[in-house]
């Protein structure tokens, strides 16, 4: 985890990101397992606070510790396992996606983004209300939907948006044998506060290459295109694209131009 994230953020995070995979199948968590290696000088406060951390996520996410390891060590180790549950022949993965499908996204994207680069600046602490800040550091897997999805057979395919959307999208394309083409008029992007604005920030590079926003990425079939609604619980649902035959990731650019859209997001092996 980078410096600008406190011990309690450490913990919720590990949780939502391995809660966000079982979002994206549309199943429900149900426990998890705790691997964690640390060294003797983070047994006291640190220690405290990441497991205060964890401990909220779990009551958030309905996920119970369930067991796993704890061991000594000279740098900070942590793995979080959870085992989900979905109902037989409901769950939804990124194999299914079929040409003239609809592609969706939810909630906004880019915002952890910019949260993690409003840390940076200095210029915000990590207990402030900026909803960005809040996205970054304690994000919320979107459980709710994702089983909404999966119970009432609308997805064909989903992940969730955790390294970005230029580098997820082709990742489900790859895996559904497809292509797609998105708008980048349509994208949901961040609204940057005047500082960012004028700084010559892109709030399109934002949505497209911005990591950790958990929010869900799905397929639905045109003719189930009329049953997603526009929001579910507060979480805007916005159509960006459609699949496609060629196996291609385009982005379709104002004037009717397009470009391939290149995988900018994260990757750890990047040099």
């Amino acid at each position: 985890m980078r410096k600008q994230h406190p011990p309690d953020a450490i913990g919720w995070k590990c949780l939502a990101r391995a809660v966000s995979d079982v979002a994206a199948m549309g199943g429900v968590p149900r426990c998890f397992l705790l691997s964690l290696a640390l060294p003797s000088s983070h047994t006291g406060r640190w220690l405290d606070q990441f497991l205060g951390g964890l401990r909220r996520a779990s009551r958030r996410f309905g996920c119970t510790l369930a067991g796993g390891d704890t061991t000594r060590q000279e740098r900070i180790l942590i793995n979080v396992s959870v085992v989900g549950e979905v109902r037989a022949g409901r769950a939804i993965v990124r194999s299914g996606a079929r040409p003239d499908d609809l592609i969706y996204v939810s909630g906004r994207l880019g915002e952890a983004e910019l949260g993690l680069r409003l840390l940076r600046s200095g210029k915000v602490k990590t207990d402030e209300k900026d909803p960005c800040v809040k996205k970054h550091l304690y994000p919320e897997p979107r459980l709710r939907l994702g089983h909404w999805l999966a119970e009432n057979r609308i997805a064909t395919a989903m992940m969730d948006l955790s390294d970005g959307l230029s580098s997820d999208l082709p990742r489900l394309c790859a895996a559904s044998g497809v292509g797609a083409r998105i708008e980048e008029t349509k994208l949901p992007v961040v609204k940057l506060p005047a500082r960012f604005a004028r700084g010559g920030v892109d709030p399109l590079k934002l949505a497209l290459d911005g990591g950790d926003d958990y929010e869900l990425l799905f397929t639905v079939p045109k003719g189930k295109g009329r049953l997603v609604p526009g929001s579910l619980e507060g979480v805007n649902l916005t159509r960006i694209g459609e699949v496609t035959r060629k196996k291609k990731i385009i982005l379709g650019q104002v004037g009717g131009l397009t470009r391939k859209l290149m995988p900018r997001g994260w990757d750890p092996f990047r040099s």
